[in-house]
């Protein structure tokens, strides 16, 4: 199984979901756990021998889903996923539920380091409890619930101090506008948007730096990732 790239899941039509770094993304809304609970059991029969893609969050009035295919050099998003999304959307609709595609987001922490290997190794001990549960290219992927995807971006070996950890937040393509607006408008500046609508690099009030990233204008990354 061949990963696809952003554009090639753009082009799938799935309605319901949005490209964020890794996987396919969706949110249905819900009346409550117990509608929440009979939607997931009816979309993992639906996903059938393809089940295990599925991540599931159910929560008091909604419920998000991942689709994603493990493989040894992280989460791909493939031919597989696109038919989970609309195996599950199906579903869904028989159940009259309402995707809120607007809603999903994705956090990553990336960390500026000029020793990927030592520091997968010392990031993964401590949020898996086992040095080795990261993947080929150093991210640390596959955590707990609640836990954020972790990769590590090559730069020079330095002295002085500066910032080294910085937010990726992943959304829908179209409330990153509305997003970057809020965060404007609460103090922060645009630092470099120079790669927007890939994403656009935004500063707090004490210059501390966090990316807006959407799946547009990325065609070319054929990872999977």
């Amino acid at each position: 199984m061949e990963p696809l790239t952003y554009a090639d899941v753009l082009a799938a039509g799935l309605d319901d979901w949005r490209v964020l770094a890794q996987g396919l993304h969706a949110r249905f809304r819900t009346a409550g756990t117990a509608e929440g609970a009979a939607f997931v059991a009816a979309a993992v029969a639906a996903a059938g021998p393809r089940a295990d893609h599925l991540d599931v969050s159910l929560g008091h009035r909604s419920v998000v889903l991942r689709s994603a295919t493990r493989h040894d050099k992280g989460l791909w998003r493939t031919a597989d996923d696109v038919e989970v999304a609309r195996a599950v959307s199906a579903v869904a609709r028989e159940h009259g539920l309402t995707p809120e595609p607007g809603l999903v987001v994705q956090l990553e922490l990336a960390l500026d380091t000029w020793s990927t290997p030592e520091q997968s190794r010392f990031w993964a001990a401590v949020l898996t409890g086992d040095p080795d549960h990261h993947h080929a290219g150093g991210d640390v992927v596959d955590l707990a619930p609640g836990l954020p995807h972790v990769w590590f971006q090559g730069t020079e070996a330095h002295d002085e101090s500066r910032q080294r950890w910085h937010w990726d937040v992943w959304l829908a393509p179209e409330v990153a506008d509305e997003r970057i607006a809020a965060a404007l408008a609460a103090g922060g500046t645009v630092a470099d948007d120079s790669e927007a609508p890939s994403f656009t690099v935004l500063a707090d009030p004490e210059g501390n730096k966090v990316c807006i990233c959407t799946c547009l204008d990325r065609a070319g990354d054929d990872d999977g990732g």
